[in-house]
């Protein structure tokens, strides 16, 4: 996968400190992983049934003046067996950081996270989503920024600046789509900024804990992480799909309240776009039952209410949809848990099915077990393209 902005500055600033200082530590994982879609592909260039994969993401971390400096490396690597855009290398992390007492510097590539929900994280938006290493957004590339946090009594206050953006990255014509069949050329992609991925994004966020109450405050100006698509033609004359890539204003709110087993979570974000401005949020709440059945086990419950009030003009399928789920944590020495849900749209039949688990064996080896079900997905719902793409992925993973 070529990158769109010049990584130079930033390899060869961090790497120069590197260089300068001591040997640190390496850590990291290697893993492999098998998916099996068990029904037939939308279109006759994707692969069927099972796929292999090998991934590998080791990090590097070295400290020294008192740990008031940091040096970190984060490379991430995939090799996939059908895909070719799925096979690609990220920097994750590439990142020097300064501390004081009341101040934080970080110069680099870096990924971080923002939100508090389970079903989807609506003020996250810093990190671009690598959506080819899984259709669940949880996995983002590299961002490179300049942060600076202020540290104070009342709050922690980031300040952020990001120059140059990320393109989503989509799987190619040999992989399992999540369009309908229809590939995604972003050989043509567009901006509404004449900088294109060269666009200098800002964010600010304010975080702090009262209490029972956390909460965060966030603003981004910038490049929109979300792509629109364009319908258009390769150069076969095949119909695509091209991303479109809009300048955004987004203020987001987030909130988690603590009492005893309940925790109450909240995100909401307001964003202006070229067409208007739109309002979204996700909220809910988990209560724990601790030690059932006189054991170490503990059972959470989930429940939360995703909304957009573009209705059926959002660029979401989750505009008027509840999620439910149970968590299951055995608190033994392998670190064995369990969710498993649904989430539900409530003005049709769609609905759509996970479990996520896993287990330690031994101290370095960890087993991983996803499966995703779509089921009765109409043809006006935005996640129709999903319909065939149920599958199993199983993942072992050695840690060092």
């Amino acid at each position: 996968m070529s990158l769109k902005f010049n990584y130079l500055f930033y390899i060869s600033f961090l790497l120069g400190i590197c260089l300068s200082v001591q040997a640190g530590e390496w850590s990291g994982y290697i893993a492999g992983e098998s998916r099996y879609f068990p029904e037939s592909p939308l279109s006759a260039n994707q692969y069927d049934d099972f796929n292999l994969s090998l991934s590998a993401q080791p990090e590097y971390r070295h400290e020294w003046d008192d740990g008031y400096q940091t040096f970190t490396f984060v490379p991430f690597v995939r090799f996939d067996q059908h895909d070719s855009e799925r096979s690609h290398f990220d920097i994750r992390e590439l990142t020097w950081l300064k501390a004081a007492e009341d101040w934080e510097l970080r110069v680099g590539i870096r990924k971080l996270f923002w939100g508090v929900t389970e079903s989807q994280h609506l003020v996250d938006i810093i990190n671009q989503t690598d959506l080819v290493d899984h259709s669940d957004s949880e996995d983002k590339l590299g961002q490179p920024m300049f942060n600076l946090a202020l540290i104070r009594d009342w709050g922690t206050v980031d300040f952020f600046i990001l120059p140059g953006f990320r393109e989503r990255t989509f799987p190619g014509s040999e992989g399992r789509l999540l369009s309908g069949g229809i590939p995604i050329d972003s050989d043509q992609t567009r901006y509404e900024s004449g900088a294109k991925e060269k666009h200098v994004d800002w964010a600010v966020r304010w975080e702090h804990s009262l209490g029972d109450w956390d909460l965060g405050l966030s603003h981004f100006s910038g490049t929109s992480r979300e792509p629109r698509f364009l319908p258009s033609t390769d150069g076969a004359g095949r119909f695509v799909l091209t991303p479109y890539y809009e300048q955004i204003n987004q203020t987001g709110f987030d909130l988690q309240i603590t009492k005893e087993d309940m925790l109450w979570k909240l995100e909401m974000i307001s964003r202006k776009v070229q067409d208007g401005r739109f309002t979204a949020l996700t909220g809910g709440l988990e209560y724990s039952f601790v030690g059932v059945f006189e054991t170490d086990a503990d059972v959470g419950v989930l429940a939360e209410f995703l909304f957009d009030d573009r209705d059926d003009n959002a660029a979401t399928p989750f505009e008027n949809d509840i999620m439910l789920g149970m968590r299951l944590a055995l608190n033994d020495v392998q670190g064995s848990d369990l969710l498993v849900g649904g989430i539900f749209d409530l003005d049709s039949s769609a609905s759509f099915y996970f479990v996520e688990a896993s287990r330690r064996l031994g101290e370095s080896w960890k087993l991983s077990l996803d499966a995703y079900i779509y089921a009765d997905m109409p043809r006006d719902d935005l996640a129709y393209g999903f319909r065939n793409e149920d599958f199993l992925q199983l993942e072992l993973a050695w840690f060092f």
